[in-house]
């Protein structure tokens, strides 16, 4: 694979979970850390988390305690757990890699919504 993809969106609703997964280049998930951002209507877009290779995270506020990044690096893959979700977390979701020039997916949509 030679670029980064993402998959796993679709709709929900509040209080309910995700889980999206990003697929890439083993050049990429063998060395560099890697981070999932979002944007949603009328947003900028917005950094939510990044991981390590390692497997070390940091998250935004916004959804810290209810979103878990993970890695599987031997499957060329990074996942986000999303629970407990909110109508404001409806975006699309992009996955990224810290890569000399930054690399991006094309975006997965995620809607919550009763």
């Amino acid at each position: 694979q030679e670029q980064l993809v993402e998959s796993g969106g679709g709709l929900v609703q509040p209080g309910g979970s995700l889980r999206l997964s990003c697929t890439g280049p083993t050049s990429i998930f063998s060395t560099y850390t890697m981070g999932w951002y979002r944007q949603g209507p009328g947003n900028e877009r917005e950094w939510i988390v990044s991981i390590t290779p390692g497997g070390s995270a940091n998250y935004a506020a916004s959804v810290q305690g209810r979103f878990t990044v993970s890695r599987d690096n031997a499957k060329n893959t990074m996942y986000l757990q999303m629970n407990s979700l909110k109508p404001q977390d409806t975006a699309i979701y992009y996955c990224m890699s810290y890569t000399e020039v930054t690399r991006w997916g094309q975006g997965t949509q995620v809607t919550v919504s009763s």
